[in-house]
C-alpha cells in the first residue's frame, strides 16, 4: 500500500465513523430504549434491512475463506450463496409472518413462548458460545490475517485489536447505527469487490498474453480450470484421486441437496439466527419481506465478488504466479488466495479493496456482537439476573456485553488458539456451526408448523441434534463402518475416514425430527403453546411475487449453465 491507498482507506474509515456518529446523535435526541438499541424498531427501511443483512453476512469467511475454497474446489462453493437466495425467499414468505405476528424479538424468546424456559435457556447459552467461539473469533482472525498481509505482515495482533475496536465503536451505538452504516459498508463492499474481480480477470488475461481484457480472462478461467466451473461433483469411484475425494467431502454433489445438509445450513442461518433475523424483526411485514428479498438479489452477486478471485488465483498459480504470496513456510495456504490477488492491484484500487474487505469484516463483527449483546441482555440478564432492571441499565448491560465478547474473541485469536488457519476459514465456520444447526432447525420448523410439538420433544431435539452431529462427524465410520444404508465415509488421506459434513448435518436433522415426532405424539393432542397459523399469513403482494420470480429465474439459468 502506498500513500494513495492509505488516503482512500482512511477516507473510508472517516466516512463510516462520521455517518455512524451522525445517526447516533440523531437518535440521542430521545432516550434509547432496549427495542431501539437492539432492534431499531420501525427505523430501518427495506433497503437498509437488505443491505445490513448482506453486510453482516459477507465477511472474512467469504472474502478469505470462500475465495480459498474457490481456489481449491471452484464455483461449487457458491452453492452456499445461491441456495441462500432461495432460503431468503422461504424466510420472507413463511418465517417472518410468524415472528412478527407473535412479536418475537430474540430467538430464545421464540423458544420460551413456543416451548418453555428450559429450552430457551439451553439455546441462549448454546448461541452465545457459538457466536463468540466460532463466528466472532473466526471473522476477526481471518479478517486480520488478510489485512495484515496487505501491510507489512508483522502486526497481526495490532490489526486484530484495531478491527475489534472499530467494530465495537459502531456496535455500541445500537442497531440503527449498525443498520445505516451497513448501507455504506455494503456499497463499499460491492464496488471494491467488483473492482478486485475485474482486476483478477485482467491479470489472468495478461498471464496468457491477451492484454488487459476481463472477458478474455474469464474465458481463460473457464478453459484452463474447467473442473472449477462445475456445481455438482460426482460421487467418488474407487479410482478417484484424493483431490477429487476431498472436493466431494466438502461439497457432496447432489447428496447435499437430497439429504438436506445444504438446506439445513442455509435455512437455520437465515431463518433461525438472531444475528440475521434481528435486522427485520423491528419492521412491518411488507418492509421486512422486501428487505429480505433485496438481500436475496444481492446474494446472487456475491460469488462474482468472492469466488471468482479465488479461481483466478488458482489459474495464475498454475501458470507460475503467486508462488511466494500464498506460502506460509513451504506450504501453499489457500486462504491467502484473495490477499495474493490484492497484492497485484494498482495504487488507489488496493486501498479501495482493503476498504471493501474491512467494511465486510467490521459490519459482520458489529452485527455478531450486537446479537450476542441482545441474547445476553434480554434472555439471560433481564430474565435471570435482574428482572427489574430499567431500560437505561439494560442498554448499558448490552454495551458491557459487547466489550466482553470482543475481549474474548481477541484472546482466542491471539495465537490462533482454535486452529482456524489450519482448518480453512470457511470450512471451520460451516462445520462447527453445523454441530448445532440440525437440532436448532428441527425445533424451529416443527415449532412453527406442527402444533403437537412439545417442550419435552424440543429439549430432546436440541440435545440429540448436537450429539448426532458429533457422532456422524467424529465416530460413525469407526463404530458402524465406512459404508452403510445411511452414509458413505471417504478417506481423508491421513489414514482415517470421514462422512461429508453436509451429509452429517442432513442425517442428524432428519433423525432429530423423527425423535421429536415420536415424543410429541406421546404428548397431548392440543398444545396451548402452539402458534396460530393460517394460509392468509403467507399471501404476498404482486411486488413481492415479482421479486421471488426474478430470483428463481436467475438461479435456474445459473444451475442449467454450470450443473
Amino acid at each position: 500500500m502506498n500513500q494513495l491507498d492509505y488516503i482512500v482507506f482512511i477516507g473510508y474509515l472517516i466516512g463510516v465513523s462520521s455517518y455512524g456518529i451522525w445517526v447516533y446523535k440523531q437518535k440521542q435526541k430521545t432516550e434509547q430504549s432496549t427495542t431501539d438499541f437492539f432492534l431499531a424498531e420501525g427505523a430501518l427501511t427495506w433497503w437498509a434491512i437488505g443491505a445490513s443483512l448482506i453486510a453482516s453476512n459477507i465477511s472474512a469467511e467469504q472474502f478469505i475463506g470462500m475465495s480459498g475454497s474457490g481456489f481449491r474446489v471452484g464455483l461449487a462453493i457458491a452453492a452456499y450463496e445461491w441456495i441462500a437466495a432461495i432460503s431468503l425467499i422461504i424466510v420472507a414468505v413463511f418465517f417472518m409472518p410468524i415472528y412478527l405476528k407473535n412479536r418475537i424479538f430474540t430467538m430464545p424468546q421464540f423458544l420460551k413462548i413456543r416451548y418453555n424456559e428450559t429450552v430457551a435457556l439451553i439455546m441462549a447459552i448454546f448461541w452465545l458460545f457459538l457466536y463468540i467461539i466460532v463466528n466472532l473469533t473466526a471473522i476477526l482472525y481471518l479478517g486480520a490475517l488478510a489485512i495484515n498481509d496487505l501491510l507489512d505482515g508483522e502486526n497481526l495482533q495490532m490489526v486484530i485489536i484495531a478491527l475489534a475496536l472499530f467494530a465495537t465503536i459502531i456496535t455500541i451505538g445500537g442497531m440503527k447505527v449498525i443498520g445505516y452504516t451497513d448501507v455504506i459498508q455494503v456499497v463499499v463492499l460491492i464496488i471494491g469487490g467488483l473492482a478486485t474481480t475485474y482486476m483478477a480477470l485482467t491479470l489472468v488475461s495478461e498471464q496468457f498474453g491477451l492484454g488487459r481484457d476481463a472477458f478474455a480472462g474469464l474465458r481463460m478461467l473457464m478453459e484452463n480450470a474447467s473442473s472449477h466451473f462445475k456445481m455438482m461433483f460426482p460421487k467418488p469411484t474407487p479410482e478417484a484421486t484424493q483431490v477429487d475425494i476431498d472436493r466431494y467431502r466438502e461439497l457432496p454433489g447432489i447428496a447435499m441437496y437430497t439429504i438436506g445438509g445444504m438446506w439445513v445450513a442455509n435455512l437455520n442461518y437465515w431463518g433461525c439466527n438472531q444475528y440475521i433475523t434481528q435486522r427485520a424483526l423491528g419492521a412491518d411485514l411488507n418492509t421486512a419481506r422486501t428487505g429480505i428479498l433485496f438481500a436475496g438479489f444481492l446474494k446472487l452477486l456475491m460469488p462474482v465478488i468472492v469466488v471468482l478471485p479465488g479461481i483466478a488465483a488458482y489459474v495464475i498459480h498454475q501458470q507460475g504466479g503467486l508462488q511466494t504470496e500464498m506460502l506460509v513456510g513451504d506450504k501453499v495456504v489457500v486462504d491467502k488466495a484473495y490477499a495474493g490477488i490484492l497484492t497485484f492491484l494498482p495504487n488507489g484500487l488496493k486501498g479501495l479493496s482493503m476498504a471493501a474487505l474491512t467494511a465486510a469484516i467490521v459490519a459482520s463483527l458489529a452485527g455478531k456482537a450486537n446479537s450476542i449483546s441482545t441474547i445476553f441482555t434480554l434472555d439471560i440478564y433481564k430474565r435471570y439476573i435482574e428482572p427489574e432492571a430499567g431500560e437505561r441499565k439494560l442498554v448499558w448491560v448490552g454495551r458491557i456485553a459487547i466489550f466482553a465478547a470482543m475481549l474474548m474473541a481477541i484472546g482466542l485469536t491471539w495465537n490462533d488458539t482454535l486452529n482456524i488457519g489450519g482448518e480453512g476459514g470457511f470450512t471451520f465456520i460451516q462445520k462447527y456451526t453445523g454441530y448445532i444447526s440440525p437440532g436448532v432447525f428441527a425445533i424451529f420448523i416443527l415449532g412453527m408448523f406442527w402444533k403437537r410439538t412439545t417442550g419435552a420433544a424440543a429439549i430432546v431435539g436440541v440435545l440429540s441434534g448436537f450429539l448426532l452431529s458429533v457422532f456422524f462427524n467424529e465416530f460413525a465410520p469407526t463404530v458402524w463402518g465406512t459404508e452403510t444404508f445411511l452414509y458413505t465415509a471417504y478417506p481423508t488421506g491421513t489414514g482415517s475416514y470421514e462422512i461429508p459434513f453436509l451429509n452429517c448435518m442432513g442425517l442428524a436433522f432428519w433423525l432429530t425430527v423423527g425423535l421429536m415426532v415420536v415424543i410429541s405424539l406421546a404428548g397431548p393432542k392440543d398444545n396451548p403453546k402452539a402458534f396460530e397459523v393460517d394460509a392468509s399469513m403467507f399471501r404476498v403482494s404482486p411486488t413481492i411475487m415479482a421479486m421471488i420470480v426474478g430470483i428463481l429465474a436467475i438461479l435456474s439459468a445459473i444451475y442449467v449453465k454450470f450443473w
